[in-house]
């Protein structure tokens, strides 16, 4: 049997794998581990929000030091491979522009909007001949909605869509009360997004992928997705156990070490429902215990930073460097699952192999 695992094509551009690694801000997926992805064949992406945290004058200069440090990122992941490179931006970002027009300046290959509907962006990324637009969903609805606002006033419409499903890290586009609704599961998901954007291809006559994403873990995954009519996945949370991955050892430890009961939910300071690691520092937050801090910016438009029990931003930033009694770590509802720690070329074998075993399976069972 030759079974050939498909390519995943955006237009023009094509990964030899279906594999998007999804992009993880405030340090976790940057120029190292995306490149190395790339490399791969798959497509590697840079998580964009507060990725200025290591700069120097990030406390006094916020927006400048985002916009060269995600220069800097998009620079040398592009010197580290040839391969296709993204980046990853949340709508609800204050410097959400310029940020993507950063992008657009260093000619990436994909710009990933979510964390709100990405209706209005500059006409810079609109008429960009070099990077396309992917946008990040949680229901047919939200297809339809955005893709008809693109149609009105950009005269046009994005590139591929990515439906994030409710068993995905971080900040999540559910309600607490559909994370474990059956109803609202990716499965069940994603035929009505594949419907959705039917109409538009048809509209259009162009091929819109669209990408499964939220638990994804292996390659059987991958290919039960992709039967059922996705062009691809992304996955996040198993590129975080890699030895290219950009953040801390303890961050990748926190990883090895979960445990099923250890993932919970929070509600997030800036308005959603996150996934994440329980910790000491989460337990004080459940408690209603509070960690003073002040905000010389407001780095995400929906935070209440006035009432918010601790700043979400920095607690994430002290996670990256390893620094747990201050923060806590985002991470897929699968994390437990991991035991160990692989070179990202490991991860994208055992992927391949799992996903054509699979396929021969499935043929056999006819």
């Amino acid at each position: 049997m030759d079974i050939k695992i498909p390519k995943l094509s955006i237009g023009e551009i094509t990964a030899e794998l279906p594999i998007i690694q999804g992009g993880m801000s405030v340090g976790i997926s940057l120029s190292n581990l995306v490149s190395a992805v790339a490399k791969e064949g798959g497509i590697g992406v840079i998580g964009g929000a507060d990725i200025g945290m290591l700069e120097p004058d990030f406390g006094k200069n916020f927006k400048k030091a985002n916009e060269r440090a995600l220069r800097n990122e998009i620079r040398r992941a592009k010197q580290l491979s040839n391969g296709i490179i993204g980046v990853n931006l949340l709508m609800a970002l204050t410097d959400i522009n310029e940020l993507i027009e950063v992008c657009v300046e260093e000619k990436v290959d994909a710009v990933f909007l979510g964390a709100g509907l990405p209706l209005t962006v500059p006409k810079t990324l609109i008429e960009s001949k070099n990077t396309k637009t992917i946008v990040i969903v949680s229901s047919g609805r939200a297809v339809k909605v955005i893709f008809r606002h693109w149609e009105r006033h950009h005269g046009r419409i994005p590139d591929a869509v990515v439906l994030e499903g409710p068993l995905a890290g971080g900040h999540l586009g559910f309600k607490y009360e559909q994370l474990n609704d059956e109803k609202y599961s990716l499965e069940n998901l994603l035929p009505e997004v594949i419907e959705q954007v039917k109409v538009f291809e048809d509209k259009y006559g162009v091929k819109i992928p669209v990408i499964a994403a939220g638990g994804i873990y292996t390659g059987h995954d991958i290919y039960k997705f992709i039967k059922m009519g996705a062009d691809g996945v992304q996955m996040a949370t198993r590129f975080v156990a890699t030895h290219e991955c950009d953040t801390s050892e303890e961050f990748k430890q926190q990883y090895i070490n979960a445990k099923k009961e250890d993932i919970t939910i929070i509600k997030s300071p800036v308005g959603m429902p996150g996934r994440a690691i329980r910790n000491h520092f989460l337990q004080e937050v459940e408690k209603g215990n509070k960690t003073p801090f002040s905000c010389p910016w407001q780095c995400i438009k929906t935070c209440d930073y006035k009432t918010a029990p601790y700043c979400i931003s920095l607690a994430l930033t002290n996670a990256k460097k390893g620094k747990f009694s201050y923060g806590f770590a985002f991470a897929g509802a699968n994390v437990y699952r991991i035991n160990k720690i692989v070179s990202v070329h490991e991860l994208m074998e055992e992927l391949k192999t799992d996903y054509i075993k699979a396929a021969e399976d499935d043929l056999k069972n006819g």
